[in-house]
């Protein structure tokens, strides 16, 4: 059998099997007329380790899509914005998430994320091909395959059981109770009256899935992107944490869903158990061990803290990323377009779909006092302000969002995820360096003089002629330098970079989140959360920070936001601690939330004057329309009635 994907083919085939294209020959034409069947073909293909691995990898690339954009779900959060006129072809098309965002006044808009609902049970239904076809080739070849074979074929179903685990753990996520389906979809008339099932069902199959998994996988993956055991205990535990949040917290917008102290703190102690196990059985540490690295004063890029590299291709393979989506790279159809939705048009054209909201940088804190700085004054650049009868420059203004000097001495993760007024970084153009491109609020594509920036030490006579980076899809004055290259060689949509989809330093915060809520700050979840500052070259917590379990959370969630930005956490963590009210604003609130820019201009008001069933849309998604059509027995969540 050709394993060759004929693209006539994949027209014949319905939405649900579209990852299975390749296992079919029934739509190809025959030259020789003859009439070959699907049965025949899978004989053909079920023999041998190298199929099964073969359609492994099939599952691993139809998955991969709907997780390895997760930042688009940052736009649903209050510190980053999603622009809402995003084309993007995946991206958009999938996981928009313009719901808090560019002129939206209301923010429990979820319609552009209606197609992940799809695409989540494509991704389902191709994670069970692997596991039903891969357990009847074990049952076939028990009496006969070596016992290696055995192992890799087990290995095979565990990788494939975690990918659908975390396929239907979104799925709760985001909608509660979902159709269970554990066995191939051939048509879709088999599922076109299935009902939702409840959502502590489906957890418990989840969680039989992460069993498995953990019991099969090999202590360390046999190749990038291949699973281990620590991923199978990182999501089982994060599971237990979000099922616990449900049901501290409460749900009231899943209907039929009833909240359990007891069932939460249950599960705080299993999620506690399985993070302690990743974190003490395995030998993982943070990239470059923690250190936070060497980091240039504001308007220098030469050299940049160890957090930037994490979100590069040298982290590929580090023991921190403890589950990843691999990427091609160039030539391969199958990159990453980190550059394109994440730079500017001066970074081989990119788009900057996504940039840090302004009110981001008042988060990240002081390296001398380890707490939070003096909020950074919004001023228009080209003025001018009197203090103490003294005429100055608001770029040069002490404090002031455009002075770029306002930024020293802050976390070193601030320097390596945002720029700000004159911050720099390499420009690309065909796939070559431009050279430095410095970035200026509204200033696109003109060259730099030495104005006011000549009173500052790090500018020198080489920085007069560099041309400004163009971002004009900015509104806030910040872009990220996150996951923005500093090389070229690349095209904007042909990164290598594996995406993580699980990290370490996330499991250091769930833990001490876990433990926190068991029983308030305890030493060893105290000592982790200082890891995690540390790469920010930050002290560690004062006592202040930790003399209670309120306090402890407290700075438990402000790594969270600082560690996690732009990797799709952020909305998922407000959802669960039920907290919308409390970072925007409460309903019927008739000032709403402005979102400014570093000029002090107003950008987008959200929630103004919303009512509550507004709120309520903002915990839960709508079941897609398009799916209740064709199937009427997928009633509504309760919201959206």
């Amino acid at each position: 059998m050709k394993k060759k994907i004929n693209i006539k083919s994949a027209i014949c085939i319905s939405i649900l099997c579209i990852g299975m294209i390749y296992m079919t020959t029934s739509c190809r034409e025959d030259l020789l007329k003859q009439q070959p069947t699907t049965d025949v073909a899978v004989a053909m293909f079920w023999n041998s380790e190298s199929d099964a691995l073969y359609a492994l990898n099939g599952a691993y690339s139809a998955v991969r899509p709907v997780f390895d954009r997760d930042y688009y779900f940052d736009g649903l959060g209050e510190y980053v914005r999603v622009r809402s006129d995003n084309n993007s072809t995946v991206g958009g098309d999938l996981l928009h998430g313009d719901a808090y965002q560019d002129n939206w006044t209301d923010p429990s808009n979820y319609s552009n994320f209606d197609k992940m609902y799809r695409y989540l049970y494509g991704g389902v239904n191709r994670t069970n091909y692997v596991i039903e076809n891969v357990t009847k080739m074990l049952d076939k070849m028990k009496e006969t395959a070596s016992p290696a074979t055995i192992t890799n074929l087990e290995t095979i179903i565990g990788e494939a059981r975690l990918l659908r685990g975390m396929v239907y753990f979104k799925l709760i996520s985001m909608w509660g109770d979902v159709p269970l389906i554990d066995h191939i979809i051939y048509d879709n008339s088999e599922v076109a009256n299935i009902s939702r099932t409840p959502i502590g069902d489906v957890k418990k199959f989840i969680m039989e899935d992460f069993n498995y998994a953990f019991d099969k996988l090999p202590v360390k993956g046999s190749a990038l992107g291949r699973a281990g055991k620590p991923a199978a205990l990182a999501f089982r535990g994060k599971l237990q944490l979000y099922w616990a949040c449900w049901n501290h917290f409460g749900w009231p917008e899943l209907d039929g869903f009833t909240p359990s102290e007891g069932e939460a703190q249950i599960a705080y102690a299993g999620a506690a158990a399985d993070f302690k196990k990743v974190i003490n059985d395995y030998g993982l540490t943070l990239y470059k061990n923690g250190d936070p690295g060497p980091c240039d004063p504001p308007g220098k890029a030469d050299n940049l803290p160890n957090y930037y590299y994490l979100f590069t291709p040298l982290a590929n393979g580090d023991p921190e990323n403890i589950m990843v989506f691999t990427h091609g790279g160039t030539g391969t159809g199958q990159g990453e377009e980190l550059m394109r939705d994440f730079a500017g048009r001066s970074h081989e054209g990119s788009q900057c779909w996504i940039h840090p909201r302004y009110e981001i940088a008042d988060r990240y804190q002081s390296i001398v006092t380890g707490d939070f700085c003096d909020k950074l004054i919004p001023k228009i650049p080209s003025d001018s302000t009197v203090v103490n009868g003294v005429k100055t420059s608001n770029r040069l203004l002490k404090n002031s969002a455009v002075n770029p000097e306002s930024y020293q001495d802050r976390d070193y993760r601030m320097k390596a995820t945002i720029q700000w007024d004159f911050e720099r970084s390499i420009g690309m153009t065909s796939l070559k360096s431009t050279g430095w491109c410095p970035f200026l609020y509204k200033t696109w594509n003109a060259t730099i003089t030495a104005g006011n920036y000549k009173s500052f030490t790090w500018f020198t006579s080489a920085d007069v002629g560099l041309i400004t980076y163009n971002t004009d899809g900015c509104n806030s004055g910040y872009v990220f330098r996150k996951f923005v290259r500093n090389y070229a060689g690349q095209g904007r949509s042909d990164g290598d970079f594996a995406w993580p989809v699980m990290r370490l330093a996330d499991v250091y915060l769930m833990y001490a989140e876990a433990t926190n809520e068991l029983s308030g700050p305890q030493a060893d979840a105290i000592d982790l959360v200082n890891k995690v500052r540390h790469r920010g070259n930050l002290p560690p917590l004062a006592a202040s920070k930790t003399a209670d379990k309120a306090s402890f959370f407290a700075a438990i969630e402000q790594e969270r936001i600082i560690e996690l930005i732009g990797e799709g956490q952020r909305p998922f963590d407000i959802r669960r601690w039920r907290a919308i009210e409390r970072v925007w604003c409460p309903p019927k609130d008739g000032n709403g939330i402005w979102r400014i820019d570093s000029n002090g201009a107003n950008m987008n008001r959200y929630f103004q004057n919303l009512d509550q069933l507004r709120y309520q849309r903002c915990y839960i998604f709508r079941i897609p329309p398009g799916e209740r059509d064709r199937n009427p027995n997928l009633k509504q969540n309760k919201p959206w009635m």
